[in-house]
């Protein structure tokens, strides 16, 4: 919407303070600026506040705007006085107002930094976060104009007003002053704030998709009277999974005549229906679907399934097709699951619902499924019920053009019927977001994540995501750090899936196998060590061993305290005439049950071979039964937020605490001694040990990979109930001010958007202001002035070349170390320039010698997706070529440092290996942390490369640093609540 020439000409209407948001309820609306425009917009919202709201928004009785009200509330310079709406169907629910004032209160203008603020929201839509949602708008835009804090009068009696403010988590005070509440708000956020904010996005996107898996009422949009078709494929799904609600058909082309359609009754529109629907599935050509749309908007539906295709995977039109059909839904309110989706499916006993193309609905069970894909979700769907597994909820996608795999995890956070999240995403169109959330649920569940498109250097079609220059390898390691299981195969994510949904957690990697075959035995054995487990030597039951030797066998591993986890392989027995016996998988399954029913928590799992029906009779010998709702205390919650800003992932080391395990692969939260962000509860599994299904492979690396992965989760999950921290001795060597004052005067140097290189001398300065020392360099164009640099640094110095395909490249001769005088720094100087050519095109120059050690290469840079990046490597071709190199996210703790030295494959170089001394890994362990300070504390250094970084013994030495300044990429997970627009 563009402002009126009645404007102010000098400032722009601000279309990106225009937002979508989820309110608490899980509806949507539309945050955007007040104009001219919408003067009869504010006169009918304020007709419709009750006479109760306009007394505590003016403090008299005022029945009616004047003409100059409407003209003041509409009329803002965007700078000083500013409105912002929330709208529904485009018109008002709520509005909010600041105006800046001076120290007297009068209006101002900048310098004045605070501004007296006032809301009003129309009484059928307050309790539903409305004021929140503007108060957190308003604040950022105030912040952008340069104001500090906000001022506001609130009647006493008008304590919701006050509770907005209080529970905003902004620094304020608060006064009485002549019969009135007197509030200032520091607008700066806080640690607080940011919760409050992100605890409220959580709560309102999972319940946004909750009112879409959970509905009382389902129209199918586009059901025809002829079998086949899309519409009238998922009407009947819908009826055949016993869908507890009421479902409609609903087809413009019926007869006026035509009552019912598969015993559901029929209608041409929803506006002949008697009752509000919850849910739409619309099966319509695309070209048809903006009229579905208006009319499932008008009629009060909360959300749409949009199963039609013809967006953005046919190319550019097709994706302004899709944004307007994002637009068009979120303007009434409505989240949209698609387009080209496959459909959704919710097994709770009270719901039954299977919203998809699905033939089958299938059985309850404790995984949550997502995929962007119809195809892989069909697959995973077959696969998982071909071995006999459940789901709770399961998500198709498509194109996502709004509810995302972001919004799956807020869903699975708090579900009390999901236990692990399994993902198929081809992109992340937030991953900032994904790694926070997949974090902070991680830290109560299993996250099993499939990364699709990986390697093809191009978005999936109908998915339009930030670019991200950042290498897969990268990301996986990223998804590590965060607690997500990132698997290769949608194979693999069902194998992780049984084990963490039917087993407990593992304590440690230590395994027992038994079994009828040596053979199967030694292959899951060795399937064991490549995976980095320690497997026990395989106990052989032989060919003749019983299913109550299984048992036995089975019982004395679990009751054994020197293993953590057993695999169990079997064979077929073999008859007396020498055949194989294949149906015994009844009876072996009941004796395996039986064994972990009485034993400790412990996972097991089964490698069998051609053994009939084993696998299915282990799922249906497993306890359906689903565990106690329990309450998420607050501490509880707290203990969640502070693993999502502060744990990291690692596959090393020995595990920090033992944590008590659940049948559902769910380890009890750990107790958590930090203050609540917020005093809301919620729902979730209870941490109680219950039997749970025994997951079956076929073969034995299979079973291996997914206790691997269990093994390696479970230790993020103890190591995250006690998060790392940043020293504080970092604080009194850091000059944080005097940094930012060097960069400003850097960046306006250069007005390039593209920003610039710092030279070697200014590289030196920014690090040192972090305590990180670069050892200084001297020019040396000629032999003279190489052996005067030598004279200034002192002997023995180092003589290496600085042009860019020499750099760091000393197997090509480009470097001379240890040159102990004048003549052995003349004669190297020669040899230099005869072997690669003039001092001009070599630019060499002169280095003091550093302690031996080993040499390596620390990173950090800014990617505009995924954010700020430490890495750490060793130095060399080698480690480049196996691409051996270690990431975490910025900013990165003290275990986040000591873990990243210790991830790579090269890291026993550092700690002794065949024989050679210890480096100073405290020492480079503090560079990283510095490091990380430097470019979370200024995002305009959006890259650092320090190399080589040479570790002895005691102590180390930066030898070369370079760094890039430039404008700070646009941060979308710091401001206000928004949802994306892709």
């Amino acid at each position: 919407m563009e402002p009126t020439p009645e404007q102010s000409p000098h400032h722009a209407y601000p279309d990106h303070w225009e937002a979508d948001v989820v309110l608490r309820d899980g509806g949507t609306a539309r945050i955007r600026p007040i104009t001219t425009d919408d003067a009869e917009r504010l006169v009918s919202f304020y007709e419709q506040v009750s006479d109760e709201s306009k007394y505590y928004r003016f403090f008299a009785p005022y029945p009616r705007l004047s003409d100059r009200d409407v003209h003041r509330f509409t009329h803002h310079d965007y700078v000083d006085r500013v409105g912002l709406a929330v709208t529904i169907g485009g018109e008002f629910i709520g509005t909010v107002r600041y105006d800046r004032i001076d120290d007297t209160g009068r209006p101002a203008s900048a310098p004045a930094d605070e501004a007296e603020v006032a809301f009003l929201v129309q009484d059928a839509h307050q309790g539903r976060g409305v004021a929140s949602a503007l108060l957190e708008h308003i604040a950022a835009v105030a912040r952008e104009r340069g104001i500090r804090r906000f001022a506001a009068e609130v009647l006493p009696a008008n304590n919701k007003m006050i509770k907005v403010f209080r529970d905003g988590g902004y620094t304020q005070r608060r006064s009485f002053e002549d019969g009135s509440v007197h509030l200032t708000l520091d607008l700066e956020p806080t640690e607080k704030s940011l919760a409050v904010q992100r605890g409220r996005e959580q709560r309102a996107e999972a319940r946004s998709v909750q009112r879409l898996l959970a509905p009382g009422s389902v129209a199918v949009i586009g059901a025809g009277r002829n079998h086949g078709g899309v519409g009238r494929t998922v009407l009947r799904n819908l009826l055949a999974a016993g869908f507890t609600g009421r479902a409609y058909a609903v087809n413009r082309a019926f007869d006026e005549g035509l009552a019912t359609l598969d015993g559901v009754p029929a209608h041409r529109s929803l506006g002949e229906i008697d009752e509000q629907v919850d849910l739409a599935v619309i099966a319509v050509p695309a070209h048809r679907v903006p009229e579905a749309v208006a009319d499932c908007g008008e009629h009060g539906v909360q959300g749409l399934v949009v199963l039609s295709a013809g967006y953005a995977e046919r190319g550019a039109d097709g994706r302004e097709l899709q944004r307007e059909l994002v637009r068009q839904a979120r303007s009434y309110g409505m989240r949209i699951i698609g387009p080209n989706a496959f459909g959704i499916i919710n097994t709770a006993e009270s719901v039954r619902l299977n919203a998809s193309l699905a033939p089958e609905s299938p059985a309850r069970g404790r995984i949550g499924l997502f995929t962007q894909s119809g195809a892989i979700g069909i697959a995973l769907l077959s696969g998982l019920h071909r071995r006999g597994a459940g789901l709770s909820s399961f998500i198709s996608a498509g194109n996502r053009a709004d509810v995302s795999g972001n919004d799956f995890l807020q869903y699975s956070f708090e579900d009390p019927d999901t236990d692990v999240a399994l993902l198929y995403l081809e992109s992340l169109g937030n991953p900032r977001k994904f790694t926070r959330l997949a974090r902070r649920t991680a830290a109560v569940k299993p996250v099993v994540v499939v990364k699709g498109a990986r390697h093809s250097g191009s978005t999936p079609p109908g998915h339009a995501v930030p670019v991200s220059r950042i290498p897969d390898a990268t990301v996986s390691a990223l998804m590590r750090q965060a607690g997500v299981i990132r698997v290769d195969t949608v194979t693999e994510m069902v194998d992780a899936g049984l084990l963490l949904a039917g087993q407990p957690l593992p304590a440690g990697p230590r395994v027992a196998i038994l079994g009828n075959s040596e053979s199967l035995g030694l292959l899951t054995y060795d399937a064991c060590l490549a995976e980095g487990l320690r497997p026990r030597p395989p106990i052989d039951l032989t060919t003749a061993a019983s299913p109550q030797d299984f048992r036995d066998a089975l019982a004395e591993a679990l009751a054994d305290g020197t293993c953590d986890a057993v695999i169990v392989t079997a064979i077929p027995w073999v008859g007396e005439n020498g055949e194989a016996e294949t149906g015994d998988g009844q009876v072996l399954a009941e004796a395996l049950t039986k064994a972990v029913a009485g034993g400790s928590a412990k996972p097991v799992a089964v490698v069998h071979v051609e053994i009939g029906g084993l696998a299915e009779a282990l799922a249906a010998a497993s306890s359906t039964a689903a565990p106690r709702p329990r309450t998420v205390t607050s501490a509880a919650r707290t203990r969640a937020a502070t693993t999502a800003t502060t744990t990291q992932t690692t596959t090393t080391g020995t595990p920090a605490a033992q944590a008590t395990t659940t049948g559902t692969g769910t380890p009890a939260a750990p107790e958590a001694t930090t203050a609540p962000a917020t005093p809301d509860a919620t729902t979730a599994p209870e941490a109680a040990p219950r039997p749970g299904r025994i997951p079956a492979y076929p073969a034995a690396e299979r079973a291996v990979r997914a206790l691997a992965e269990a093994v390696k989760y479970a230790q993020w999950r103890r190591q995250a109930a006690i998060p790392g921290k940043v020293p504080e001795f970092l604080d009194d060597t850091i000059d944080e001010a005097g940094a930012a004052a060097l960069i400003e005067a850097q960046l306006s140097t250069a007005p390039d958007p593209r920003g610039r290189p710092l030279t070697h001398d200014e590289a030196r300065e920014l690090l040192g202001r972090y305590g990180v020392d670069v050892r200084p360099t001297l020019p040396a164009p000629d032999p003279e002035a190489a052996v005067a640099a030598a004279a200034r640094l002192g002997y023995p110095v180092a003589l290496k070349t600085t042009a860019p395909h020499l750099r760091h490249r000393a197997d090509l001769g480009g470097v001379r170390l240890d040159l102990a005088d004048e003549e052995a720094l003349r004669r190297a100087y020669g040899d230099l320039t005869d072997l690669l050519g003039k001092p001009a095109e070599l630019l060499p120059v002169v280095q003091a010698m550093a302690p031996r050690g080993v040499d390596t290469v620390v990173r950090a840079s800014i990617d505009a997706a995924a954010g700020a990046v430490l890495s750490f490597g060793l130095a060399g071709a080698p480690s480049e070529l196996l691409g051996d190199t270690a990431h975490r996210l910025v900013p990165a703790t003290d275990r986040d440092a000591a873990e990243l030295i210790r991830s790579i494959r090269a890291a026993p170089v550092l700690f002794g290996w065949r024989g050679s001394a210890p480096v100073d890994t405290a020492a480079l362990e503090e560079l990283l942390l510095r490091l990380s300070r430097l470019v979370d504390d200024h995002p305009e250094v959006v890259s650092v490369a320090l190399e080589p970084v040479v570790v002895a013994p005691q102590g180390l030495t930066v030898l070369g640093a370079s760094v890039r300044l430039a404008p700070p990429p646009a941060r979308n997970d710091l401001g206000p609540r928004r949802l994306p627009n892709y």
